[in-house]
């Protein structure tokens, strides 16, 4: 199985919509940019994430999971249906590890903890769903006056589980507007502040365990330097 990197995967004229950060014939895994759907809304953008990798290597595309418009960082594609399902089933069994950072309001209470309930998305409540036990751990990486770095790793897959439970738990992600207010905020984030930073999957024909990991997002980084510089 060959695998390579591509930066050259451009969404809209000048902008630069993704990296591959793996591929091989069966899977391809994307470091995506904020702001850009992994499928198309009711709204039927003309840009997705779907789409745009469809256009760069001109075959068929299948994602294994969702990220938020917002949220930056790996998403895994599969180039087929029967190693979609494989993958997906992966996610399923919880075999699939994450890691995301994220900057929210205020401090945690404890350097290191777990955030744990029944939880509902706005969609669930709209359609009187039953709520879902959601687990995460997390560990802080820094705290600063109105807010802190912290890393998460979800041990469940729930619908914007981990903005759900950081906003119950009196810490919602900077530029939460679903699950917050922005008066609730001292520091100001133009989107969510949320990076999925780290991911490990089980390949499903090699069968060996592949682990990868990309840098903060450009303007979560660019952020933390000016605070430091000031």
């Amino acid at each position: 199985m060959g695998n390579n990197t591509d930066k050259a995967a451009y969404g809209s004229p000048g902008k630069q919509a993704f990296d591959i950060v793996f591929n091989d014939e069966y899977i391809i895994v994307l470091n995506k940019v904020a702001k850009l759907l992994v499928h198309p809304s009711p709204k039927k953008e003309k840009y997705t994430l779907t789409s745009l990798l469809k256009d760069k290597i001109k075959a068929a595309v299948y994602p294994c999971h969702r990220l938020d418009r917002e949220t930056t960082g790996l998403i895994i594609y599969a180039r087929d249906k029967g190693m979609q399902r494989k993958l997906m089933d992966e996610f399923r069994k919880g075999l699939v590890k994450k890691k995301y950072i994220a900057f929210v309001k205020g401090r945690m209470k404890k350097a290191r903890g777990s955030l744990s309930g029944y939880i509902l998305d706005a969609d669930g409540v709209r359609f009187r769903e039953k709520p879902k036990m959601a687990r995460a751990n997390y560990h802080v990486l820094k705290a600063f006056r109105h807010f802190s770095v912290i890393e998460l790793t979800p041990l469940t897959g729930r619908t914007n589980q981990l903005r759900i439970q950081l906003a119950k738990h009196g810490n919602p992600i900077l530029g939460e507007r679903r699950y917050a207010f922005r008066r609730d905020f001292k520091v100001d984030f133009k989107r969510l502040a949320l990076h999925a930073c780290f991911l490990s999957f089980i390949h499903p024909v090699s069968k060996q365990r592949v682990d990868l990991e990309t840098d903060l997002a450009q303007d979560m980084r660019e952020f933390l330097k000016k605070l430091i510089a000031h």
